[in-house]
């Protein structure tokens, strides 16, 4: 089967609202089985690439993280075309090597949230995808170019610690994520990745440090105003990495190489016709490809 051309999906996080540099912009509602998305999605251009643009707290930020509806937002991307996602989420740092202001390509995840639908298979389709590598290869090396090229140092590699929140974390949380070495913590990319997986969707973080967590001598508090400051600086430069990676991911071609697009190919368990026919109409657009054949 032919590979789709690509298109790419941005999830902006705190203080981002919109992507620089879009054409042919037009707002669009997009209607989920799972709920309402966190705000009607941006269809554009960034060149020859088609991007769909989704703000994961809604313009404004209406939304706060443990009631975003991961799985409509997933969904509703999937069901725009969104082949390649890129997560661009705000965090806390976790190490004196990352201050403020760090960029970081994550690229594994502990999920500490509690509260948060975690899975498109419900009872009456099961599926069980591989979460070894959460994030696409493919796309990280694309990230590390256009970093590269717009001289924004972008550190490769670091675990991201996805606590539940909205409050920041207590000192002995604190502590404790550094014991088991996390790099970074946040409220919003569990289980969106995780998600995006079962919807066949590479998927690749970039964490931009607005704060050193609660762990660090000189930030015993984080305040909402510490926080708002450096996200107005990293907000321009992860739009600029936007633009800059729109070239390498409209080049690629063919399938992706570590299998992200592929992920259900060995994933459903539950019979064919033991499926709940209401459940598989839900996923048609998440699984279509496999419940189909």
């Amino acid at each position: 089967m032919a590979s789709p051309s690509p298109v790419l999906g941005i999830l902006g996080g705190s203080g981002l609202y919109q992507i620089d540099g879009l054409t042919d912009v037009a707002w669009r509602r997009v209607t989920s089985p799972f709920g309402e998305p966190s705000d009607e999605l941006c269809f554009g251009k960034l060149g020859d690439l088609s991007v769909v643009f989704l703000p994961r707290h809604g313009r404004g930020h209406r939304i706060p993280p443990s009631e975003l509806n991961h799985q409509a937002n997933i969904d509703a991307l999937k069901r725009s075309g969104v082949t390649d996602l890129i997560s661009l989420s705000a965090v806390g740092s976790l190490r004196e090597d990352l201050p403020p202001g760090s960029f970081v390509l994550v690229d594994q995840f502990i999920d500490r949230t509690f509260s948060r639908p975690r899975s498109f298979f419900t009872a009456g389709c099961v599926a069980h995808v591989s979460m070894a590598h959460p994030v696409c290869g493919r796309l990280g090396d694309a990230l590390l170019e256009a970093a590269k090229e717009i001289n924004l140092p972008l550190r490769r590699g670091g675990t991201y610690l996805v606590m539940e929140g909205p409050q920041f974390s207590t000192l002995a949380e604190s502590r404790l994520y550094r014991s088991w070495g996390c790099d970074v913590i946040g409220m919003t990319n569990m289980p969106e990745a995780k998600l995006s997986r079962e919807a066949e969707i590479c998927y690749a973080t970039v964490a931009m440090v607005t704060d050193f967590d609660c762990w660090h001598p000189d930030h015993d508090a984080v305040t909402v105003d510490q926080v708002v400051a450096v996200l107005q600086k990293n907000a321009g430069l992860a739009r600029a990495l936007v633009r800059a990676v729109a070239p390498h991911i409209a080049a690629h071609q063919g399938p992706c190489r570590q299998g992200c697009q592929t992920s259900l190919d060995s994933a459903l368990i539950t019979a064919p016709e033991a499926r709940d026919p209401l459940l598989l109409h839900t996923l048609d657009a998440i699984a279509g490809r496999v419940l189909r054949r």
